[in-house]
């Protein structure tokens, strides 16, 4: 069976490139680090240093992993001939919060139905800075 499409703009997919290289150039070589020096301290049984540095390493695996399943199947669109009719990729939609009672603007840059979507396909175009913009899609 073959993979579903995930429908990207080149925005989306520099932004889910630059996750991925950084996973793997950056956070690979910390959490190494982290690991090596919880060994240096000797008996793995009780040590939670190590077992943290573990779990880290883990979720930044399964993470890659995720990603590059993601971009191996991505389709970017042209933005230019997007249906602006309709809310679709490279849209900005305009959102009113009722609680906060402000209006908020987002960018659709992607479609990707995984474990961590919604930070990832919308992107914050105006509001008010520093709130959590996932209320109110």
């Amino acid at each position: 069976m073959a993979d579903k499409k995930n429908i990207l703009t080149y925005e989306g997919l520099k932004r889910y490139e630059d996750e991925l290289q950084n996973l793997k150039v950056v956070k690979r070589k910390e959490v190494a680090q982290k690991i090596k020096e919880a060994r240096e301290q000797g008996d793995l049984s009780e040590n939670a240093e190590y077992d943290a540095a573990k779990d880290e390493q883990r979720d930044i695996e399964l993470r890659i992993e995720e990603l590059e399943k993601l971009l191996k199947n991505a389709e970017v669109v042209v933005e230019d001939e997007i249906d602006l009719d309709k809310i679709n990729i490279g849209c900005k939609v305009k959102v009113y919060d009722v609680d906060e009672d402000e209006e908020m603007e987002f960018k659709i840059v992607g479609f990707h139905r995984g474990k961590q979507p919604a930070e990832q396909d919308f992107q914050r175009v105006s509001g008010r800075p520093g709130t959590d913009g996932q209320k109110s899609r």
